[in-house]
């Protein structure tokens, strides 16, 4: 780990949150186009409707409406976390907020960290989201996720601007 990244503070609850608030923008809009390619191979578009017919509700394919679509999208979420947190250790909205995630020696987190990561959240907000709001009462300011994988969020420094 260099000097820089140990005095590095941990991010807490905010800019987190409003990191996540920004991510959800992007995660809506791929997730639509995830389950709009979805629809379109397994054929549930159909543009030959008549008026009256297209006010009955029709039965979902099941591969649109079973658990199996379910963990295509969790797949679908967990790959944009995981991509990116790969990648830089940031995802947009954390760029956003100047968070960045780090494994324990400073880096880059690596391919299981980001998986064990993205299941423990999915704990960390299903206890009602216990695991995020942990990050107040921890003195390093770390959720369940960041312990279970390994890693931590920090707050990167403002960039000085240039003049010009």
């Amino acid at each position: 780990m260099t000097e820089n990244q140990q005095l590095l503070p941990n991010a807490g609850v905010v800019p987190r949150l409003a990191a996540m608030i920004y991510d959800g923008l992007l995660l809506f809009a791929l997730l639509c186009l995830a389950t709009l390619l979805a629809v379109l191979v397994t054929g549930q578009i159909d543009t030959d409707i008549p008026e009256a017919s297209s006010k009955v509700m029709h039965k979902a394919d099941p591969l649109l409406s079973g658990w199996g679509f379910q963990l295509y999208l969790l797949g679908v979420v967990m790959g944009f976390y995981s991509l990116f947190w790969r990648k830089n250790g940031q995802t947009l909205g954390m760029q956003a907020w100047r968070i960045q995630l780090q494994n324990a020696e400073g880096g880059k987190p690596g391919w299981g960290q980001c998986v064990v990561r993205c299941l423990a959240a999915i704990v960390s907000i299903g206890a009602a989201g216990l695991g995020y709001w942990w990050i107040w009462l921890d003195k390093e300011n770390r959720s369940w996720h960041d312990r279970l994988s390994g890693t931590t969020v920090v707050r990167l420094p403002k960039r000085g601007r240039a003049r010009g």
